[in-house]
């Protein structure tokens, strides 16, 4: 009798499963998918002159963009680092 007191019913073990698996793709999946198609577009609109930050910790000047590699002016020295490694924008786009 323990046994039959323990099982759940079948559509109700279902319904349960959805439920969850509704709320993982509401609470991490999309809000993931948003930051990523934020970050792609902030990746591709970037030119010389903008002020970023790596995701490295480099606080730099883009200088020159091929492909994918971004040379950066960070102080007194170059370094040529991945477009996909630029964390974030320093400067906010100005009104023209």
């Amino acid at each position: 009798m323990t046994i039959l007191a323990l099982q759940t019913s079948g559509p109700a073990t279902i319904i349960y499963f959805v439920a969850m698996v509704a709320i993982m793709y509401f609470l991490v999946i999309l809000p993931q998918r948003r930051e990523r198609k934020r970050h792609l577009e902030m990746v591709a609109a970037l030119k010389p002159s903008d002020q970023v930050v790596t995701m490295g910790g480099l606080v730099g000047e883009i200088i020159s963009i091929k492909d994918e590699m971004v040379t950066l002016k960070t102080g007194d020295s170059r370094v040529v680092v991945e477009r996909a490694r630029i964390a974030r924008l320093l400067n906010a786009p100005t009104a023209a």
